[in-house]
């Protein structure tokens, strides 16, 4: 943490040179600077996004059988409050939005305090990480280079459509599923159900692309041509229908190989809410494309997040109590 405060200041600094043309003292403006940085860093490290994301980790840890608690606490921790905030601050950084993104309707300009925390973050991460395994800070280690690549400038993968798709449902979805599941069994395992690991990718994969609905004209100023702006409005709701029938079959099948039907029409029951806004929004966007917008889609999350999280933890607490 003392490095983190020594590097912002020392971004602080360099920053409060650009007041010295407006005359106004360079201790003011290191304060007035700190204040004002620390806000939209804060807002694009996106915490609150974390959620969305949360279902896979309490898949995976649902599915484990004798879970190491202490670990999975430090996981949680590592993945939600570093990992992925990180990762969103580093995305803000290279992107630069000016208009909404995930989780924020109306982003602030990052600035380099922002480049510098989310490294800072990375390399907590990756530290805290070797006391779960070596394998677990393996993966942490590709999860982030993956994600760099996502979003710098010089590789940018997010600007092709089936490359960005297929760097965000593998990692955010099996290798994640993989991790979580090797890191909160008590032997750290390395025998995962890769049908789950599948499941995973396929859930976070049906879930992305409305994640980007709103973003067309945006992204394609920038250059990235997204799976959703390639598939279109309505043929990215056919997509996100597909995709998810495929994940539920790869649920149902990794369920009935456990014995354990019970635990997917549990699912199913959660599920529910969500399969009947989809289909509401869908009908909306189709009559009208200005429906997919930044409010619509954020009620999506939300509600596909808070329902798969729940079905999960309720899972988990039904395995708990057996």
């Amino acid at each position: 943490m003392a490095l983190c405060g020594f590097v912002t200041l020392y971004g602080l600094q360099f920053e409060a040179r650009q007041f010295s043309r407006y005359k106004i003292p360079s201790s003011k403006a290191v304060t007035i600077l700190f204040f004002m940085l620390l806000r939209s860093t804060i807002q694009l490290l996106r915490f609150n996004f974390s959620f969305f994301l949360m279902p896979v980790f309490w898949f995976a840890i649902s599915q484990v059988n004798k879970i190491n608690w202490y670990d999975a606490t430090l996981i949680f921790f590592i993945l939600h409050l570093l990992v992925y905030p990180a990762s969103n601050g580093y995305n803000s950084y290279m992107d630069k939005d000016t208009g909404s993104i995930g989780g924020v309707e109306n982003p602030l300009q990052p600035t380099k305090q922002l480049f510098y925390v989310s490294a800072i973050m990375d390399i907590i991460a990756i530290l805290t990480s070797f006391f779960i395994s070596g394998i677990f800070a393996l993966g942490i280690i590709l999860y982030i280079i993956a994600s760099r690549a996502y979003s710098d400038r010089k590789t940018r993968l997010k600007k092709y459509p089936f490359i960005g798709y297929a760097t965000v449902i593998i990692f955010q979805g099996a290798v994640t599923f993989f991790l979580v599941y090797h890191g909160s069994e008590v032997n750290h395992t390395m025998h995962v159900p890769v049908i789950a690991m599948i499941a995973a990718s396929l859930l976070i994969g049906g879930f992305y692309p409305l994640t980007q609905i709103y973003q067309h004209e945006d992204d394609i100023k920038d250059g990235v041509k997204t799976i959703s702006y390639l598939l279109g409005y309505r043929g990215t709701f056919i997509f996100t229908a597909i995709v998810y029938i495929l994940a539920f079959c790869a649920l149902g099948i990794h369920f009935f190989l456990n014995l354990e039907w019970n635990m997917f029409f549990v699912l199913q029951v959660f599920m529910l809410p969500v399969l009947v806004y989809f289909f509401i929004w869908f009908r909306k966007v189709w009559n009208n494309e200005k429906e997919a917008n930044f409010k619509n889609t954020m009620r999506m999350n939300l509600l596909a997040s808070s329902c798969t999280n729940l079905g999960f933890i309720i899972i988990l607490i039904l395995h708990l109590l057996e």
